[in-house]
């Protein structure tokens, strides 16, 4: 369970007359709490300007960042939903 998912997605406003570009990160694990699984979600927004990094290189950087706190923690693009469907029936 050293392995958090990630899955990201681009939304860009037709009102917006501007070429920021919102993304949406979200950071998926599993914990094992006396006996039952829990999932855990968070959500990262964040707007992309033309000089900005892109999601990949955000989430090279979160990669980074926990290897410096756990080197086992591993990021994984995917939905977790169905893993967690299959663990918990």
């Amino acid at each position: 369970m050293d392995e958090i998912f990630y899955e990201f997605k681009e939304l860009k406003s037709n009102n917006d007359l501007s070429s920021n570009v919102k993304i949406e990160i979200f950071l998926h694990f599993l914990s094992k709490i006396e006996g039952a699984f829990c999932v855990f979600e968070t959500k990262l927004d964040l707007i992309k300007t033309s000089d900005s990094e892109t999601a990949e290189q955000v989430i090279k950087r979160l990669q980074e960042i926990f290897k410096k706190a756990n080197t086992s923690i591993a990021l994984v693009q995917g939905k977790i939903r169905e893993i967690f469907l299959s663990y918990s029936s």
